[in-house]
């Protein structure tokens, strides 16, 4: 019940997150390392990821592979997290600290995905 509850929750958040992708695009791409080409283009795959793999971690079939979507994208998009951390956030006045203090969740969201998406039992298998 629990790792459902979780599952749906983490569903919600990619979806939301995606989603906000194309309605508030500023931060997203101020984040964006200057060494990446195609910032626009890539800022949105990042949100059409977020969307598909939120629906797609509710349908039993697809769950393993939204997993696994789920796990590139907080891989990919940490070393923007780390660029923040180390040279703040353009445009924002954020707390340097909480730049850094964000860094570590993306190993909790990544440990999220695997419990609900793709550890023994995900599915509903034991």
């Amino acid at each position: 019940m629990w790792r459902r509850i979780f599952r749906w929750l983490l569903a919600v958040f990619f979806v939301v997150a995606g989603v906000n992708h194309f309605l508030n695009p500023a931060p997203y791409l101020a984040m964006m390392p200057k060494y990446l080409p195609w910032p626009e283009f890539l800022h949105l795959m990042a949100g059409v990821v977020e969307v598909v793999a939120g629906v797609a971690v509710l349908i039993p079939r697809l769950r393993r592979l939204a997993g696994w979507g789920m796990m590139a994208i907080l891989v990919a998009v940490f070393p923007a997290n780390v660029q923040i951390a180390m040279f703040g956030w353009p445009g924002y006045d954020i707390p340097n600290w909480v730049l850094w203090a964000r860094l570590p969740f993306q190993l909790v969201f990544m440990v999220w995905v695997w419990w609900t998406c793709l550890a023994r039992g995900a599915n509903g298998r034991r």
